[in-house]
């Protein structure tokens, strides 16, 4: 039997995350985050945080950090973030809507809604909202805070995720992200941060 010479369709390929790498800062870099915190950069700056000391990044894909090393964390915060085309006026799409949409659909178990809080920022629109809900598995009660945030061409979801019991522990950790989002920087040597000119 003669076959004709065909072109085997390839199987595309998941591409590989990048590998965990350690760099020393430079003795003059600029890089500065509250006693306690480590500053996240995700994208060279596109999306940065500071965060407690000790945590964990656990996931890459969506970001993801936890207090303790899963399945032993009692706290976990998870990142997703989307490039908004260039030069596009998006107050004619608000961010209520699009904080609702997100907390939609969930399987969970809601016991409570909190209002949706806006966060005055000169720099960027923030909203976000707090859901307590019953763990399906730990049968204990949770809390997940959901924020949503637009600037610099970029939007970005965070969702945080811990225990009532210890909410007075992992609140301040809410308000420092909050605090310290920022987003849209390219930032050229990660040794150095962000140049001050």
């Amino acid at each position: 039997m003669k076959h004709k010479n065909k072109k085997i369709p390839q199987i595309p390929q998941k591409p590989q995350l990048p590998q965990k790498q350690t760099l020393r800062l430079k003795d003059n870099h600029t890089w500065k985050a509250p006693d306690g915190y480590k500053i996240i950069v995700i994208e060279r700056g596109l999306v940065s945080f500071n965060i407690p000391q000790s945590w964990h990044v656990a996931k890459l894909e969506p970001f993801e950090l936890n207090d303790k090393a899963p399945p032993n964390d009692d706290a976990r915060l998870t990142t997703s973030f989307w490039r908004l085309p260039p030069g596009v006026d998006w107050t004619g799409l608000p961010l209520v809507p699009l904080l609702a949409k997100a907390t939609e659909g969930s399987d969970m178990e809601i016991l409570e809604r909190s209002d949706i809080f806006p966060t005055p920022r000169t720099d960027l629109e923030m909203i976000w909202t707090e859901h307590r809900f019953m763990d399906p598995v730990e049968k204990r009660e949770a809390y997940t805070r959901i924020m949503v945030a637009r600037g610099w061409d970029v939007q970005v979801l965070i969702t945080f995720d811990f225990w009532v019991i210890q909410a007075k522990k992992f609140r301040p950790v809410w308000d420092e992200v909050l605090r310290s989002l920022q987003l849209g920087r390219y930032i050229e040597d990660p040794t150095k941060g962000v140049q001050l000119h």
